[in-house]
This record gives structure tokens, sequence and C-alpha cells, in this order.
């Protein structure tokens, strides 16, 4: 009975590490997003209608990336942000339901 409380613990504690990692990740990739667009791209935090951080399953840094849907622009982006070059990057942005990705 004794390891299997252990055993469960481990496991439960595993699964918390993973978790907070990843919404963690996510929150972090989500503030600089954020900074970048009010800081570097002169956007006015209320212009922001929606900002949400998600899983898009891609490979390393793209993997987590953030929505953005701003005031009176057609426009939905997609930014992410790279950890080797320290920048936040356009990936991609819809338009009438067609997605146009940015060269890198």
């Amino acid at each position: 009975m004794k390891k299997f409380l252990i055993v469960l613990c481990s496991l439960l504690i595993i699964v918390g590490c993973i978790f907070g990692y990843i919404s963690f990740k996510k929150n972090y990739v989500k503030n600089e997003v954020l900074d970048h667009l009010i800081n570097k791209k002169m956007v006015n935090k209320e212009d922001i209608e929606e900002i949400e951080p998600f899983i898009a399953n891609l490979s390393g840094d793209q993997n987590y990336q953030v929505y953005v849907k701003v005031k009176n622009d057609p426009k939905k982006y997609y930014y992410y942000k790279n950890s080797k070059k320290d920048k936040v990057i356009l990936e991609s942005y819809e338009l009438n339901g067609k997605e146009y990705f940015v060269d890198k």
C-alpha cells in the first residue's frame, strides 16, 4: 500500500509539473506578445479585442502561439516568441477565412 501511495504521489507531481510548465509558457508568450504590440507596434491596449495563447502543435517555439484580434482590423494575427533571437514574430494572419504565412 505504501508503494502505491508513493507511485501515485510521484505521478501527481509529474502531471502537475507538466501542466504548470505549459500554463507558464503560454502566459509568458502572451505577455511578450502584448508587450511587443504595445511598445514596438504602438497598438493601444484598449484596441486589442482578443489575445489568447494556445498550443499550435508545431515544433519548437512555434508550438506556443498567441491569437490577436485588433479593433477595426479585419485580420486575425498569430504570433510566437523566438527564444533564440529573443524576438516576437508574426507567424501568419487570417483574412476572410484564408490564412497567409509571413516570410521569415
